[in-house]
């Protein structure tokens, strides 16, 4: 049995994993980045987290084929660089390199959206497919892109940035600093915004009630009032879908993947989100044929998607 290494590098938390040749976790481990500190400190604790996992899964470094880091911002993959992290504070760090000096193994780095989508090609929803397109609903709206078997990074290692592309103009400003981005209406926190604006609106709605109880609004609150027969809930929640469905309806018109899946916490609603999100697509698509048609899912691997898709970053490069 072959085993490799995934590093999921976050803001927050360091994760580590050893995965089998079957796409299987058998160990991890995890500590705090504990930002902001030097990008050498940071790689010492991957390096560190790396070691206990393999610890963790009754293995020493020998039996270990390469590693692999998924990082928030723009990774030269070519030449094992994170060229720009604002999450981070990097610039140009030569992380394989500095790696390579705690773990002699083949080792290699890619932005951690493609990592994740490619857990999702080689052992998730879209396993199986040939082009695949996967977007996660988080804090920001996170794009990967697999065509042909091949994470696509673009020229300059930036590309699938698909959270930034312009879905109202006369939207709110993004963090971008462009305005009315896919990501400022589709993910979790433009979700909030939109419940704590309509929550405003109308005071006597559901969700003002359970946000007293529960003490904040969450990505939840729109859909659990809309169960409740809520209207004010529901008018949320339809004009999240409407935004979700311009998103995707674009991205599939511009790659037309065999599959396209869409993680992220609020994917756990499931059919209340996924039906009317599949039947608002079918009607915008520029494409419909009886022979081939994209099929959207959801992600199957939640916060394990990004540690199996690290792992096998040296497939990619193949």
């Amino acid at each position: 049995m072959k085993y490799y290494i995934g590093i999921d590098l976050g803001g927050t938390n360091i994760k580590a994993g050893v995965v089998s040749e079957e796409f299987k976790i058998v160990a991890k481990a995890t500590c705090k980045t504990d930002l902001p500190r030097p990008a050498e400190e940071i790689c010492a604790d991957m390096a560190k987290v790396a070691l206990e996992a393999v610890w963790e899964a009754g293995l020493t470094i020998d039996d270990i084929e390469a590693v692999g880091i998924g990082t928030p911002g723009t990774a030269n993959s070519a030449d094992g660089i994170i060229e720009y992290s604002n999450n981070l504070g990097f610039r140009d760090f030569h992380v394989v390199e500095l790696m390579k000096t705690f773990i002699d193994k083949p080792c290699y780095v890619e932005n951690d959206a493609n990592a994740a989508a490619y857990g999702e090609y080689v052992a998730g929803a879209a396993k199986g497919a040939n082009n695949a397109v996967c977007i996660t609903l988080g804090t920001g709206v996170g794009g990967g892109i697999v065509i042909d078997g091949k994470i696509y990074s673009g020229s300059n290692f930036a590309g699938a940035e698909i959270g930034h592309m312009v879905i109202d103009p006369n939207g709110p400003q993004c963090t971008c600093g462009r305005c009315g981005c896919f990501e400022v209406f589709s993910s979790a926190t433009g979700l909030i915004r939109m419940t704590k604006e309509a929550m405003d609106e109308d005071s006597t709605s559901i969700m003002n009630k359970m946000t007293e109880e529960m003490g904040k609004v969450s990505a939840r609150t729109a859909f659990n009032a809309m169960r409740e027969g809520d209207k004010a809930g529901k008018a949320v929640v339809d004009k999240y879908i409407r935004y979700l469905a311009c998103g995707i309806t674009n991205t599939i018109n511009i790659f037309q993947p065999d599959i396209l899946c869409i993680g992220g916490g609020v994917c756990n609603e499931g059919d209340p989100l996924l039906l009317p999100l599949k039947e608002l697509v079918a009607k915008e698509v520029y494409t419909k044929t009886s022979s081939k048609n994209t099929e959207i899912v959801i992600a199957k691997l939640g916060n394990d998607a990004g540690i199996i898709g690290a792992a096998f970053l040296g497939l990619n490069r193949g």
